[in-house]
């Protein structure tokens, strides 16, 4: 990456670090996408049961790799025929990973969600949440980042998966009521009430939608 963009986005991310810190969140900065994955597994216990909502960047740093050849109980709900007891071994598990649509510069964390599996799981159950963001995710305030959530992330995740909503043909959020909608539940995190719960690791790079 520049390395004035990387510069930039150093200084940026202590600026979101100390945010979450006044949260009861614990943000890290990753120079790299080896960097971001060696503190991830630092993080996690070997033993561990692991889980996760889907997010693109916990596969881009090879994380998801590292834990299905390492010495940890990895729920993979693609292997599962059951998806519906895969989703609710997450509420139970030691760790859930995810990512982010958005974060403010200030800390708070913007997800959307059609099944609510993966907001549900940042929300309550998990004993440790860990997510992996890239900083092209972190958003001047709260408005612009639900902008990005429904505007960048919804459109790109539709269009993912084959959906018929309005925004897979436009490119944009058209506020929809599809049936295929993936905007059913909007998570606000702007606090905590278990410090040492929800870690963050912004990374250098583009990650994710």
């Amino acid at each position: 990456m520049n390395e004035n963009i990387t510069k930039r986005n150093e200084l940026l991310a202590q600026t979101v670090i100390k945010g979450l810190k006044s949260r009861n969140m614990t943000g890290y900065y990753a120079a790299s996408k080896e960097e971001a994955k060696e503190i991830a597994l630092s993080l996690i216990p070997e033993g561990s049961s692991v889980t996760m909502g889907g997010g693109m960047s916990v596969h881009e740093i090879g994380l998801v790799k590292a834990l299905q050849e390492g010495n940890y109980n990895f729920i993979d709900r693609d292997a599962y025929e059951d998806k519906r007891a895969a989703m609710l071994a997450a509420y139970d598990a030691d760790v859930f990973l995810s990512s982010s649509n958005a974060i403010t510069q200030d800390g708070i964390l913007v997800n959307i969600d059609g099944n609510a599996n993966r907001v549900s799981a940042i929300a309550q159950g998990p004993k440790k949440v860990v997510m992996i963001v890239g900083m092209n995710k972190v958003c001047d305030d709260w408005d612009g980042a639900m902008k990005r959530a429904r505007n960048v992330a919804a459109p790109i995740n539709t269009q993912r998966f084959g959906l018929n909503t309005p925004c897979t043909k436009t490119g944009t959020c058209m506020d929809c009521k599809s049936p295929d909608t993936i905007c059913c539940q909007f998570l606000i995190t702007r606090f905590s009430r278990h410090a040492g719960r929800i870690h963050v690791i912004l990374v250098n790079d583009n990650l994710g939608f």
